[in-house]
């Protein structure tokens, strides 16, 4: 996990895009923020770059490869696998069902959107904090013996 990497947000709700840029203005981390609309352009940036993200924030409801399918072929990549990046779904689509989905594919949280632009920043907030504060296999630096 890089905790200095971009956090990346795969939303094809522009209004939410905008309030998600608006609370990650105002909450004020140095991370950048990437916007992916659909599924396939996420997972084109992930797989084909040499970027590192902190964490991805994802909906489940997602234009041509949605975000199961996406998480899914995530998970196969053994270069993504071992960059330890948290993947989030981040949607209006909480069911029973789409939860046991989510999880049935090891994501690491499932949140609904709230519905306040004061609950929405506070669930950042809290999303952010407790990922910046979590350790990850490649956050330590091997020791060296003598």
């Amino acid at each position: 996990m890089n905790k200095q990497g971009p956090v990346i947000i795969i939303e094809d709700d522009l209004d939410d895009q905008l309030l998600l840029q608006e609370v990650f203005k105002e909450l004020n981390y140095g991370n950048e923020i990437v916007f992916f609309g659909d599924g396939e352009k996420a997972l084109e940036f992930l797989t084909n770059g040499n970027r590192n993200p902190f964490l991805i924030l994802s909906d489940i409801n997602l234009p041509k490869l949605n975000g199961i399918e996406l998480r899914k072929k995530l998970r196969i990549n053994a270069d993504i696998h071992l960059k330890c990046i948290p993947y989030l779904f981040f949607t209006t689509a909480a069911n029973h069902k789409a939860v046991i989905e989510a999880y049935s594919t090891s994501v690491q949280g499932f949140f609904t959107k709230p519905n306040t632009y004061v609950e929405l920043r506070e669930q950042i907030k809290m999303i952010m904090e407790y990922w910046m504060h979590c350790s990850a296999p490649n956050n330590f630096i091997p020791e060296i013996s003598s």
